[in-house]
């Protein structure tokens, strides 16, 4: 009767579970025994590998057709939310092929944006400096001088000031900097002295840049403020971004000519760090997002932020943190930074 009781206990269909270490072992010995998990998937693949090539080769994406070079850099992290959906079907595809192209798209997106994810932003710094694109139809300009005010900044910048409400900015303003100077469109406030305080040309037209040196405790800074023209996307033509990139050549040309060592340039140019055409800016000065930022930091637009077009960038001085400030009544998000002078 033992005897008997243990053959029924061994062979009783399934009354123990089966060892998980069994169970993967006969998973895999399916899948080995599955010929078309090399075949299948074949689609997934390519598209993952478009996508790598796109990222790698972004720099040579043509310009001449609507400028989908430069539209494809101002949203190229976003390229990175293929990953996960691809892996998915990938898997429920059982196609190691399309597996191995989206791992390698995967390493491709960490390689260029992972540092970017990271919190890279230090604890030191005697100088902060804040800019927002205060938008000109902006309903609540007290609010939002008010708000931007309370972030600490010793140097402020706007942009997109409207001629008739520059004077409640100025208000607003008064009890926090004592300085300040205003040209066309952009502005300038400061804790600290300002001096030589000027346009800039970026070929508009009209004036929507300027430049003022600011004398610190840790000597002069110049401080240059822009707003370059706005991109659109239009159906007959694509990504039109023609006179913008003239005027970032223009602001280039303006910084490479600054005589001091430290330079400091706030604004709104309607374009990101990998943006090609803002290349004559960018080759000279450094993101403090990019250097010490928490995130990508994207600023517009505010209401669900995908691109950083708003920027704080530095020559001869260190960042030390990078962040944006919380939203106001604008539709860009305010960004702000703390530097080493």
């Amino acid at each position: 009767m033992a005897q008997a009781y243990m053959t029924e206990k061994g062979n009783g269909g399934g009354s123990e579970p089966e060892p998980s270490e069994s169970r993967f072992r006969r998973r895999l010995a399916e899948l080995r025994g599955d010929r078309g998990i090399w075949r299948r998937g074949l689609v997934l693949a390519g598209i993952s590998v478009l996508i790598s090539l796109v990222m790698i080769f972004h720099a040579q994406l043509p310009n001449d057709v609507g400028n989908l070079g430069s539209l494809t850099e101002t949203f190229l992290p976003w390229l990175g939310l293929a990953v996960p959906v691809l892996l998915a079907a990938a898997v429920f595809r059982r196609s190691a092929t399309a597996l191995i192209a989206i791992l390698l798209t995967a390493v491709v997106w960490a390689n260029l944006f992972g540092g970017l994810v990271t919190d890279k932003s230090g604890s030191g710094g005697n100088l902060m400096v804040a800019t927002h694109n205060v938008d000109a139809d902006n309903a609540d300009p007290r609010g939002t001088a008010e708000s931007v005010a309370k972030s600490g900044a010793d140097v402020l910048a706007l942009t997109e000031l409207k001629g008739s409400v520059v004077p409640v900015y100025e208000k607003a303003l008064a009890g926090t900097y004592k300085y300040h100077s205003v040209e066309g469109t952009v502005g300038v406030w400061s804790k600290y002295p300002l001096t030589a305080s000027s346009p800039v040309d970026i070929k508009m037209g009209w004036t929507r840049a300027m430049r003022a040196t600011v004398d610190t405790a840790q000597g002069q800074v110049a401080v240059f403020v822009a707003h370059l023209p706005s991109v659109r996307v239009k159906p007959n033509a694509g990504f039109t971004a023609n006179q913008r990139d003239n005027s970032a050549d223009a602001l280039g040309a303006a910084l490479a000519a600054e005589p001091l060592k430290k330079v400091i340039l706030l604004g709104d140019l309607n374009g990101t760090m990998n943006d090609r055409a803002l290349s004559e800016v960018t080759s000279q000065m450094r993101s403090t997002q990019g250097a010490a930022g928490d995130g990508f930091g994207f600023s517009w637009p505010a209401q669900f932020p995908m691109a950083r077009i708003d920027q704080i960038m530095v020559r001869g001085i260190t960042p030390q943190a990078s962040w944006t400030l919380p939203r106001t009544g604008s539709d860009h998000l305010p960004i702000a930074a703390r530097l080493a002078l």
